[in-house]
């Protein structure tokens, strides 16, 4: 009744209302003159959860769309989805898509008309009733934390993805989707301090002919964390052939020694424990080009294969930082100097390429990006991008990247003590930020300490390995470490997989804890985290893990620092586990 009344005021008034409903009536997008408001339906009751504004809006042709596809990497391999799509025309020019997925709310500008004197213009969006936020400043390689609550200002410049927490345990997840190589990324700004947005693309000297998706999944945290919405948005694949493209578990030189890879000796024993545990590649990092002793590169990657090992190599993009770092600089910028560089990777037998230190968030940065992916493509060649914006669904367009940093990581054990007491709260952050938009280089995984001491246990660090996603997975510690470890640890790092068949959110809260499922062929890894300075007992259910089998491992704290680990066989899954302070587990169960 309520909703007749306001329809027969609006059309009294002159006003434009019409809504479209998700096909599972739990989410609605509804036009009120220039504004769409999105809303979440909870026991019969519509929730509000934000207004983005535009120049004025016509029409509203309604179809409805499917997402089936095949990803290579992610938290799921067979990728479907649902939602309805309503076209408006904008007063200024071009067209206005809105999408209404069971999970979550999409809007995109196409049309060069819309976009402004060569840049896409800002969007003001209203998120007016959240209760708690999870959000990063913005830096040009997205390496920051995502406290609760963070203070702002009106003017500060907020990054995605940014989770919000609605009333009634319903959250929201703000992200982009689908950037090509005429646009520039977008962030968010505060207008008011408040609850006052300005989404703003960041410098673009070309015309784009459309906008990025601007995406927020929507629901409980399982709606959010589960959410493929990032690589349903985006381009479909536009490789012909991906059947060399593997994901995969790298040894990985830089976390052990805070330095790269200029000394073959030590370039050896990261290869010998890729051959020892079964990991399928090794990362040669920088300074590669400065080998000591006469030895070269090659003879790093020649001894690699020799064992059986896969070789990646790193790069210094050289548009980020550039004096006083690392080497090789300026050998991909130009097109013909990098087709000759990844010919030559590709005619030595190397199976990928890390490039590191961009600059953020520019037209110049997305368009080299993607340059970079397409040449890495020709030559056989994976990527991961390092010092680098978060993904935003080039995993789908370019299957070949099957990593990018994004994020304040492991690493930063090297840099400054600020890490240590902030780490277990930060990790069980990221599966409800940055990990839910795409695959993670967070380098996980350290029993000993690097230049700043850890305190997450050995059961907290392994966990890291299967809830964080990533299709290339660098473990962080050095070798005689790892090879320090029990049998039963080596063999889990051995089998552990880089891609995903199904991921299921069994239970948590960020910063507190995260327990996380993930299947690969018939074995599943349920992995969780305590991200706080107390002992806390997780609790979650199977009921949700189909082809659950019965053959377990258990990996868990033992509390005993010269015996720090519990591991224990069993037929049947442990659904309530004591996790010491920033402790964690990890159970592995087989058919």
């Amino acid at each position: 009744m309520k909703r007749i009344v306001l329809a027969i005021i609006c059309a009294a008034c002159g006003i434009s209302m019409s809504a479209q409903t998700s096909p599972n009536g739990r989410l609605k997008a509804e036009k009120f003159n220039d504004h769409i408001t999105v809303s979440y339906r909870l026991n019969g009751k519509w929730q509000e959860i934000y207004t983005a504004k535009f120049d004025g809006i016509n029409g509203g042709d309604t179809r409805s769309i499917k997402d089936d596809y095949m990803m290579i990497s992610g938290k799921r391999l067979h990728c479907v989805n649902k939602g309805k799509e309503s076209v408006y025309s904008l007063h200024s020019g071009g067209v206005l898509f809105v999408r209404v997925y069971n999970n979550g709310v999409a809007f995109r500008k196409v049309g060069r008309e819309s976009m402004g004197d060569k840049a896409e213009t800002d969007v003001p969006i209203t998120i007016p009733y959240y209760i708690n936020t999870w959000m990063m400043r913005w830096t040009d390689g997205a390496e920051e934390f995502y406290p609760k609550n963070r203070s702002f200002k009106a003017g500060d410049r907020l990054a995605y993805p940014a989770l919000f927490e609605f009333p009634n345990n319903v959250f929201g997840l703000l992200t982009e989707a689908d950037i090509h190589a005429d646009q520039a990324a977008s962030s968010f700004y505060s207008v008011d301090g408040k609850t006052e947005f300005n989404i703003r693309h960041d410098q673009n000297e070309q015309f784009a002919k459309q906008s990025s998706w601007k995406v927020m999944m929507i629901g409980q945290l399982s709606d959010v964390v589960e959410s493929t919405l990032v690589t349903d948005l985006s381009t479909p694949c536009k490789l012909q052939d991906t059947s060399w493209i593997h994901p995969g578990v790298v040894s990985w030189v830089y976390w052990a020694y805070n330095h790269g890879s200029n000394d073959l000796n030590i370039i050896k024993k990261y290869v010998d424990l890729a051959a020892t545990l079964g990991l399928p590649y090794v990362l040669i990092d920088a300074e590669w080009d400065e080998m000591k002793d006469g030895k070269s590169v090659v003879d790093a990657v020649n001894y690699a294969k020799e064992k059986g090992v896969k070789p990646m190599i790193w790069y210094n993009s050289s548009v980020g930082w550039v004096n006083g770092a690392p080497g090789p600089k300026y050998r991909l910028n130009k097109p013909e100097d990098r087709e000759k560089e990844f010919a030559w990777c590709e005619s030595i037998g190397v199976a990928g390429v890390k490039i590191d230190f961009f600059s953020g968030d520019n037209n110049m940065n997305m368009s080299y990006c993607i340059d970079l992916m397409e040449s890495a493509a020709k030559h056989h060649l994976l990527v991961n991008f390092h010092g680098a914006t978060f993904p935003r669904g080039w995993m789908r367009t370019y299957p070949n990247l099957l990593s990018t940093e994004g994020v304040y990581g492991a690493e930063w054990y090297n840099n400054v003590p600020t890490f240590t007491n902030r780490a277990a709260a930060h990790n069980a952050t990221l599966p409800y930020t940055r990990n839910v938009v795409g695959s993670m280089d967070y380098t996980p995984c350290a029993f000993s300490d690097s230049q700043h001491p850890h305190i997450t246990s050995h059961a907290h660090e392994l966990a890291l390995t299967a809830l964080y996603e990533s299709g290339l997975q660098h473990l962080a510690d050095r070798p005689e470490s790892f090879l320090a470890q029990p049998k039963e640890v080596q063999n889990y790092l051995g089998e552990l997989p880089a891609a995903w068949d199904e991921t299921v959110f069994l239970g948590g809260y960020p910063a507190e804890s995260a327990i996380i499922a993930r299947k690969s062929g018939t074995t599943w890894y349920i992995a969780g985290i305590n991200g706080t300075d107390q002992e806390q007992t997780l609790t979650f259910s199977t009921k949700r893990l189909k082809g659950l089998g019965k053959h377990v491992t258990q990996f868990q704290d033992s509390g005993d620092k010269n015996s720090p680990w519990n591991i224990t066989r069993s037929n049947s899954v442990e659904t309530v586990q004591k996790c010491q302070p920033r402790g964690g587990f990890v159970i592995v169960v087989k058919k």
